[in-house]
């Protein structure tokens, strides 16, 4: 038949696998029946090109891809940092992988302007080596981000202690952006049991990404972690995970990010002073982690690094809080609302970034749709936003 597109099966196979799909999802996602499927990715018969189409779309591929003779060799363009459960995890889903793509598509259009714009390199990136003293790079990155212990007492809840960081790391030349989801896809959303951020250094244009999914508090960690990196000139994919503690390579390098941001936000001279041992575990880390202006489990891993709890007492404390944190997930789905669509472009976008594509927008530097599709926007979403903002 003239209308079939002759895709190669072992390619279909490859991407659905990639997906991490079943082949019963696949067939109900392009409604057809799962023995046609099946017959695709034998090769014995082939879809026709809007079902190829289809394909490519539900399994997220170029439509070419699928007309290759074999899968291609994608390398990732990030480190793999991350350890859950004493394990490395070895691919990143194919969500992550097209985040990571997309944010590295938009660094590379910033560094080219940032450059031409005749911006100076950021001093502190790769200021640091992983054996130099924890604490002297703490109080190095705490003084460059002017984060004074008293700040958090201004903060009203770790939401302000959050917008606040981030506001000093743009002020340094830093770009943090944050989604919880691949682009605007809302049936995308991305998994915090995943990834918590990742960072690609760079000396004119260094790009934080936080999963937006992941609790408030949490975010905190995982930007300060993400920073510290960058005083390492380091790049890739964490996913903190407060129970481990490895001897891998990445490992090592994670445990000493985790051990700076700890002593950046929890300081161990301020925490000795403050946590009462005739106290349990559970009323020290909910009475400090208000104090601190993070979560309840960095203060009582915090605790347990500093040898005021014991093992016992810190993975009983974790594991009670795991079952509130899953109590709490299920609360957040059945809400509804949350910020505006205009209040998230400067939070997903970073607020630097987003005011230099428009700037480049209206000067006429790049078109309007190159502007918008690096803002994940429509050209008249852009337009108005532009508008109501007064940035046009």
């Amino acid at each position: 038949m003239s209308n079939q597109a002759i895709i190669s099966s072992n390619v279909l196979k490859w991407a659905r696998l990639r997906s991490d799909f079943t082949i019963e999802l696949v067939a109900k996602k392009t409604n057809v029946k799962v023995e046609k499927l099946k017959k695709w990715e034998e090769g014995v018969s082939k879809p026709t090109f809007n079902q190829a189409q289809k394909l490519a779309n539900i399994l997220h591929i170029p439509f070419g891809y699928l007309f290759l003779d074999n899968p291609p060799i994608e390398k990732k363009i990030l480190p793999d940092l991350r350890t859950i459960a004493d394990s490395s995890l070895d691919n990143f889903s194919v969500d992550v992988e097209d985040v990571i793509s997309d944010v590295k598509f938009k660094q590379d259009w910033y560094q080219d302007f940032k450059i031409e714009r005749g911006d100076s390199k950021i001093s502190f990136i790769g200021k640091y080596n992983y054996n130099d003293d924890s604490k002297v790079i703490a109080s190095d990155i705490a003084q460059t981000l002017r984060l004074k212990l008293a700040e958090r007492n201004i903060s009203k809840n770790w939401e302000e202690f959050y917008t606040l960081l981030v506001n000093k790391a743009e002020n340094l030349g830093l770009w943090v952006m944050q989604s919880s989801m691949v682009g605007n896809n809302t049936h995308r959303i991305l998994n915090v049991e995943e990834f918590r951020g990742f960072v690609i250094s760079d000396s004119i244009a260094p790009v934080i990404f936080i999963n937006g999914s992941d609790s408030k508090a949490a975010r905190i960690f995982t930007l300060i972690h993400e920073i510290v990196h960058l005083w390492f000139n380091s790049s890739g994919v964490s996913n903190i995970d407060f129970r481990i503690d490895n001897t891998s390579y990445y490992s090592k390098h994670e445990r000493k990010c985790n051990e700076i941001a700890a002593e950046i936000l929890v300081p161990k001279e301020q925490i000795l002073k403050e946590w009462n041992q005739k106290l349990s575990v559970s009323i020290n880390s909910e009475k400090l982690c208000k104090f601190f202006k993070v979560s309840s489990v960095v203060v009582a891993r915090r605790a347990f690094d500093l040898k005021l709890i014991n093992n016992n007492e810190f993975f009983d404390y974790y594991y009670d809080l795991v079952k509130i944190w899953g109590n709490k997930k299920q609360k957040q789905k059945e809400k509804n609302g949350g910020p505006s669509y205009y209040k998230l472009l400067p939070i997903k976008n970073g607020n630097n970034f987003l005011y230099d594509v428009i700037q480049n927008v209206y000067s006429q530097n790049i078109l309007m749709r190159d502007g918008a599709k690096l803002l994940g926007l429509t050209p008249a979403t852009l337009a108005k936003y532009s508008d109501n903002m007064g940035l046009n």
